[in-house]
């Protein structure tokens, strides 16, 4: 196997991989770094993302974004500017594909309950989680628990937001037998698809708020980014239909948003004449990021997100039952865990113990929405079949 062509030096290299945890033979057929993405595309937790929600549950509608959806939409501006930067389009897609494997159901709201109902157990951390799934979690392989990635993919999810000092109890646990190095910055690989994260929820969650009338063209124009957006494709189109304003105005802000940061980071790069990944790691700051302009613009975006949407009050009370089914399942497998499927009993220990506490978040965290809503009509629902 040969190395891709035109790789940059500060690129990761799959043939100076460090390899992995548990030791195996190369393929004839594939990289490394292709072998991950391809262990990730074909693991349980990758097929349950169809079923967990970005901001709508999922019986919603069919038309909003699922973790699915929204992690396919990240891998594609991943690679795309891996390839504009000469990085290593195979792991940076892996990495997109696989950051958002550790989500509870309900989005950020099962989360935050899930983490609340953990607080006396080490807490909740979907990061975390990520990683724990990928090294224990997934049982496909006759040999190990786990994918058994790369040293640099599990980097990459464990260090998704920068390097970590205090890292959640799952993945402390972890790196005391592998070292991830969690206190330097990853590769620009994973910097790349930590950014096409950003890029992605926030031109997407716009689309899927105006497809669900939470806010509208009006209230969106009123920042200055969108409505150059918006003004740019009326001067061109001249009157379009709604769905096609909205659609070509969020190619431009995307276009935008990618743009900027490939200027950005070339810049970076030039500046810190970086020559090594390792290099790439050792810098004070990241190496991949958007200009100091475009960081206020999306400053901007998330704010008008999170009032106009995650905090409307449609939302809220989706979520406020969310919050609730993930409270009244923790709380009543951790009293009763004779309770969990059979497979999850061996597992869970004492009831009220650190090992029940994290089987059943375990447990919980691996629901879709959907089976999350008819597990607790299961469980509360007396004339509900078991």
């Amino acid at each position: 196997m040969t190395s891709p062509p035109a790789l940059a030096a500060y690129a990761c290299d799959p043939l100076r991989s460090r390899g992995r945890l548990h030791a195996e033979p190369e393929d004839p057929t594939r990289s490394a770094f292709q072998r991950d993405r391809d262990r990730i595309i074909h693991s349980t937790a990758f097929r349950r993302l169809e079923y967990k929600t970005q901001v709508f549950v999922n019986h919603e509608g069919d038309h909003y974004r699922t973790r699915l959806t929204h992690s396919l939409e990240v891998a594609q501006l991943a690679r795309s500017m891996s390839r504009a930067l000469d990085l290593n389009e195979d792991l940076a897609e892996a990495l997109a594909l696989a950051h958002d494997l550790g989500h509870t159901p309900f989005g950020h709201a099962g989360e935050d309950a899930l983490k609340e109902a953990m607080r006396d157990f080490g807490g909740f951390d979907h990061n975390a989680q990520t990683l724990r799934i990928l090294t224990r979690l997934e049982h496909r392989y006759a040999s190990f628990d786990g994918l058994n990635l790369t040293w640099e993919a599990l980097e990459g999810i464990a260090k998704h937001n920068g390097p970590v000092s205090s890292p959640p109890r799952a993945m402390a646990e972890y790196v005391k037998t592998h070292d991830l190095g969690l206190l330097s910055y990853a590769s620009a690989e994973a910097q790349l698809a930590s950014l096409s994260d950003d890029i992605a929820y926030n031109n997407h969650d716009i689309d899927d708020g105006l497809r669900s009338g939470l806010f509208t063209i009006g209230q969106l124009t009123e920042l200055p980014f969108v409505r150059e957006a918006f003004d740019a494709v009326r001067a061109q189109y001249g009157d379009l239909e709604e769905p096609r304003l909205v659609h070509e105005s969020i190619r431009r802000m995307i276009h935008a948003m990618v743009l900027d940061a490939l200027t950005e980071t070339r810049t970076r790069l030039a500046a810190q004449g970086v020559g090594s990944v390792e290099e790439v790691r050792a810098l004070s700051s990241p190496v991949v990021a958007f200009s100091g302009g475009m960081e206020i613009t999306i400053r901007s975006l998330k704010s008008f997100l999170m009032t106009h949407m995650y905090r409307h009050y449609r939302v809220n009370r989706m979520t406020s039952k969310a919050r609730r089914v993930v409270r009244d399942l923790f709380a009543f497998f951790m009293e009763e865990p004779q309770c969990l499927p059979p497979e999850w009993q061996k597992l869970s220990g004492a009831p009220g113990s650190q090992q029940a506490a994290e089987t059943v978040a375990d447990f919980i965290a691996g629901m879709t929405d959907r089976f999350a809503i008819d597990e607790h009509e299961r469980v509360f629902n007396v004339r509900e079949r078991t």
